[in-house]
């Protein structure tokens, strides 16, 4: 399959453009809003072609799909746009600024008989697979979970990621991660409630610690921009528990990743070959699109994840709690 990639975010040249080429495809296009910076970087990256605006690259036909790593608030247009061009589209998480935005997207993408598949690559490595069937298959009674993903983000006050027009702040940038390993391994919650921090006065939350209620079981969320390094979950059940290091990005795809679970006293921890799971997210979106099969991180799953967090700062907001099911 040929890609084009709207944009030249460090996000697809470190890691989505080298896994579209590990899977086995090819990236010949790449756009930016600055001709010399597309230019640069597709000279770096040995990609034929570069664009000085997102809707010329859109106009190369001999593209298959197109990667959208775009600002949050871009998501939607540009998609839009990729769609009416007959494109596939791997867009970044979160998908849509709500879920609101993000049903009616799949609905246009569903519409003009496209694939769209939102990139929440973490979904997509084996121990993540595994830690799943671990939860469903021999974790009785879940009772507690808990999941994080933070880290100090330092650098420019302008960045992106503390912009409210460009639908940014933790929850939306690593929080989001938290939301969806949770409603994987949990499910839906009831009730969420939340409460929120912008310690930079940016308008946007810089962190933000949240609970999942479910009948019989609770789970508590936290994301920052404030604190350590730090991305895990862990599920507590009445015959055991399950914990995982380095859940989401962990780094260097060269190095194995482990998980480590105890049911009914048996304490094992499980070691997963190095895998880039970029790579992994695109062999599944390729399938998709060759099979005509929904992607397992689709729009519907978006909207259910875009859901939680509309409830998430709903709580902030009012400070009270959001019953999910009156949000969606």
């Amino acid at each position: 399959m040929r890609f084009g990639v709207l944009s030249t975010a460090n996000i697809g040249r470190k890691a989505v453009i080298p896994g579209i080429r590990t899977a086995g495809h090819e990236v010949t296009a790449i756009a930016s809003r600055a001709a010399d910076r597309a230019a640069g970087v597709a000279a770096d990256l040995d990609i034929d072609r570069s664009y000085g605006s997102y809707r010329e690259l859109l106009g190369d036909e001999a593209l298959d799909a197109v990667y959208v790593p775009l600002p949050n608030a871009h998501h939607d247009a540009w998609t839009r746009a990729a769609a009416d061009a007959g494109l596939d589209v791997l867009c970044e998480k979160p998908l849509a600024v709500d879920a609101d935005e993000a049903r009616a997207l799949g609905d246009y993408c569903d519409d003009a008989g496209i694939t769209l598949m939102e990139a929440f690559m973490y979904r997509y490595h084996p121990k993540t697979e595994r830690a799943a069937a671990i939860v469903a298959d021999e974790l009785e009674d879940v009772r507690g979970a808990f999941a994080t993903f933070q880290f100090p983000l330092r650098g420019r006050p302008d960045d992106i990621r503390l912009d409210p027009d460009l639908a940014g702040g933790a929850l939306m940038d690593v929080g989001c991660y938290a939301v969806s390993v949770l409603r994987t391994l949990l499910g839906e919650p009831d009730r969420v409630r939340a409460r929120t921090l912008d310690t930079r006065d940016c308008g946007v939350d810089t962190h933000l610690a949240g609970t999942f209620e479910y009948e019989g079981a609770t789970a508590q969320l936290s994301c920052s921009f404030d604190t350590h390094a730090e991305q895990r979950y862990r599920v507590e059940a009445e015959n055991g528990w399950l914990e995982v290091d380095g859940a989401f990005n962990p780094g260097d795809a060269g190095e194995p990743q482990s998980i480590t679970y105890q049911v009914d006293g048996r304490q094992v921890t499980e070691t997963f070959d190095p895998v880039d799971q970029y790579a992994e997210q695109v062999r599944h979106f390729v399938d998709c699109v060759e099979s005509g099969r929904r992607p397992r991180t689709d729009a519907d799953e978006a909207v259910a994840n875009m859901a939680a967090i509309d409830a998430l700062y709903e709580s902030a907001d009012t400070g009270e709690a959001v019953d999910l099911a009156t949000t969606q």
